[in-house]
């Protein structure tokens, strides 16, 4: 899938009230967005070896994202922002995640968030958090836990306090939340109440961001974990989350979806690198007789094989973008569920063109490959990581459903 086969797909939306909030960041519409992305991704490439061998974290590089205008690329026309639709927002990550995956998965709770205030958020909670994010301001992460019983269920809690609200508890995983602005908490609403978000500043007393994420992929993302102790919050910094799921919805197939694209920019990422090593340091196999292992017609092969994956990965990403937007532009329970289809399609997919690319790399590039210092493992690591999140064999379940009896998946924020 080339970068011109989802950018032609995007609705160019010019932002129809520029004055509404003072903006600091560009705001970019869907060709200049894929620019931008294409040549940031570059830059990121050039690094991406060194900062996972050598566990650098990109503050400097988020923050050159932030005021790229790249993380605003969704608030609202009505807010001042570009409203991009999804179909160029996951071009955007599967380039990002290209050139180094771990950055490009660190604001992936960003947009989710950025889509939940669209979703439940008041227009003054609206106003005030876009505006946030069109002055370069970042949304972190703090909703999985670890030790619970399921990854739907959560111990964090809102108790109230006075005129507001006290905030304890602790999440893991909370990708984002090292290098955010604002840490969305996701909690209950006093004791067993329904789940809201409570909008805290990272710097605020009583929250605590460790470093302590140590995956073997992925490894510059500091998904670590986030401890809040008595943390203050007003009325005004909480929004509603479970009537997210009352009726139908595009919210988990948008995040969904912004992993598939994380995936694929692995796997055409990973084949890239083998690529390249084959055609500039790979030696021959002697049975093959040919002057290049470039030209071992079992190596072409394999590069076909890859090829046709990756390529088939990023066509069901393209197609599962296309579905949100339509399933956004008029939503009812079918159009939902063809949506979360599709993405479950392109999660499933992409998990395995991952994996297999950044596994038969050294397959087709040789033993020197595996040397340590060429780091060329790290793509398998960062898929392996990646698509752990939630399970592919899942997704193939409600395809299967589906196709069977027509079955629609379930109406929850993993599909």
């Amino acid at each position: 899938m080339t970068q011109s086969s989802l950018v032609d797909e995007a609705v160019l939306r010019p932002s129809r009230n520029p004055d509404r909030v003072a903006t600091q960041v560009p705001v970019l519409e869907a060709a200049e967005a894929v620019r931008v992305a294409t040549t940031f991704a570059e830059a990121l490439a050039a690094g991406a070896s060194r900062r996972d061998a050598e566990r650098l974290l990109p503050a400097e590089e988020l923050a050159e994202l932030s005021s790229s205008g790249l993380l605003a690329v969704t608030v609202p026309a009505s807010y001042g922002g570009a409203e991009l639709p999804a179909v160029t927002l996951a071009e955007i990550f599967r380039l990002l995640a290209s050139g180094d995956p771990s950055i490009a998965q660190i604001p992936h709770s960003h947009f989710v968030y950025v889509n939940a205030l669209r979703h439940q958020g008041s227009t003054t909670q609206q106003a005030f958090f876009f505006g946030e994010v069109l002055r370069g301001k970042r949304f972190g992460n703090a909703q999985s836990e670890v030790g619970t019983k399921n990854v739907r269920d959560y111990r964090t809690t809102l108790t109230p306090a006075g005129a507001g609200w006290v905030l304890n508890g602790e999440k893991g995983y909370s990708t984002g939340a090292l290098f955010a602005d604002w840490i969305p908490v996701l909690a209950h609403l006093d004791v067993d109440g329904p789940l809201h978000v409570a909008w805290i500043e990272r710097t605020a007393p009583g929250v605590s961001v460790v470093d302590d994420w140590d995956g073997m992929g992925q490894r510059t993302t500091a998904s670590g974990t986030v401890l809040l102790e008595h943390v203050a919050v007003e009325d005004a910094r909480i929004t509603p989350y479970h009537p997210t799921f009352d009726g139908p919805q595009t919210y988990g197939a948008f995040a969904q979806l912004l992993h598939a694209a994380l995936d694929a920019g692995i796997a055409r990422a990973a084949l890239a690198e083998a690529a390249a090593f084959v055609t500039t340091k790979s030696r021959p196999y002697p049975d093959a007789g040919v002057e290049r292992a470039a030209d071992d017609p079992l190596v072409v092969h394999a590069f076909g094989e890859m090829e046709l994956q990756v390529r088939a990965a990023e066509a069901l990403l393209a197609e599962a973008a296309r579905a949100v937007d339509r399933a956004d532009a008029d939503l009812n329970a079918e159009s939902a569920a063809l949506a979360s289809l599709a993405v479950a399609a392109a999660r499933a997919s992409s998990t395995q063109a991952s994996i297999d690319v950044s596994t038969r790399l050294f397959e087709v590039a040789g033993t020197r490959s595996a040397l340590n210092s060429l780091n060329l493992d790290r793509h398998w690591r960062n898929a392996r990581t990646h698509t752990l999140h939630d399970p592919a064999g899942w997704k193939v379940q409600h395809l299967g459903r589906y196709a069977v009896d027509g079955t629609f998946p379930p109406n929850h924020g993993q599909l």
